[in-house]
């Protein structure tokens, strides 16, 4: 895990940085952290009595408003949270620590219902059926016209089966492409550089090719103004570590060479609950080479 120093949408470097906590399931799946309990017997001179969980800090980019975790998890922290995700084991851990999430686990297995619209967002975009890649989409249940698609691809850090019709493959396989619809939703939020990401997801397309982003238009983004101190109101961290704006989206789609076609910001309903997100359509500008990460 590494401390961010810079914004990871913008490269900006003026960050407001306000204290937040990691919440308990995070910390003890990732690190094996849990909260302790300080009591009298502690003899502490200089500490207050009560419940300490893992600290943590809230960035905001004063450039482009990104809000986001100070941590950046490495590759093997982010298999440890990931692995066997929304699994048995998985689900009964964060039970644990978060009651009745199982059965919103329940629901969330189950698909979303919001697809068609997203289809209808895309139709004038693809052919009526087109090649997909979904880049992160799990088992692929969620994955836009997958009823109609001619062919099926999911690219996904956990080896979960996949629904009928799908074919997982490597990332190797996932660059060769070719691909009408290269589709990530509801990833970027989840990763340490997502700026990186979006890089390597473009490098995936050639210049036919469409792109569908979704991330989600988080209500402390949506509703706080941005002349309101949003650090300030983000005093926790579970696994969305970005909270991205319109500007930190543009960022991010210039230096991935990516033009955006569509964006909009609307309801949907996952889950048993509602929240709103971005869908962006767009297609690459420029050929990119394959990219690495920076050093934070």
């Amino acid at each position: 895990m590494k401390i961010a120093k810079s914004c990871v949408c913008c490269d900006g470097t003026a960050l407001r940085r306000v204290p937040a906590v990691l919440m308990p399931f995070l910390a003890h799946r990732i690190f094996g952290w849990d909260s302790v309990e300080i009591t009298p017997d502690w003899a502490m001179r200089d500490l207050t009595l009560g419940r300490a969980y893992s600290v943590c800090n809230t960035l905001a980019c004063e450039g482009c408003g990104l809000l986001f975790l100070d941590m950046r998890f490495d590759d093997a922290e982010m298999a440890a949270l990931y692995a066997d995700y929304r699994g048995p084991a998985y689900r009964a851990q964060r039970e644990r620590y978060e009651p009745g999430y199982g059965a919103r686990n329940d629901i969330l297995l189950g698909g979303s219902a919001y697809i068609p619209a997203i289809e209808a967002i895309l139709a004038d975009h693809v052919a009526a059926a087109p090649r997909v890649l979904d880049w992160g989409g799990d088992t692929g249940v969620n994955t836009p016209f997958k009823d109609r698609a001619s062919l099926h691809h999911v690219y996904d850090i956990s080896d979960k089966p996949v629904v009928s019709g799908a074919e997982r493959v490597t990332l190797d396989q996932a660059r060769t492409g070719p691909y009408d619809l290269v589709v990530s939703s509801n990833v970027l939020e989840h990763v340490p550089f997502p700026r990186e990401q979006l890089r390597e997801i473009a490098a995936a397309m050639n210049p036919k090719t469409i792109l569908y982003l979704e991330v989600p238009h988080e209500d402390i983004v949506r509703l706080v103004p941005a002349s309101g101190d949003r650090a300030a109101a983000k005093r926790h961290w579970h696994e969305h570590v970005n909270f991205f704006t319109e500007e930190a989206i543009d960022a991010m789609m210039e230096q991935a060479g990516l033009e955006t076609l569509t964006r909009i910001s609307h309801p949907v309903s996952a889950g048993g609950k509602g929240s709103h997100v971005f869908s962006i359509v767009a297609r690459s500008r420029r050929p990119l080479e394959t990219p690495t990460r920076p050093p934070l």
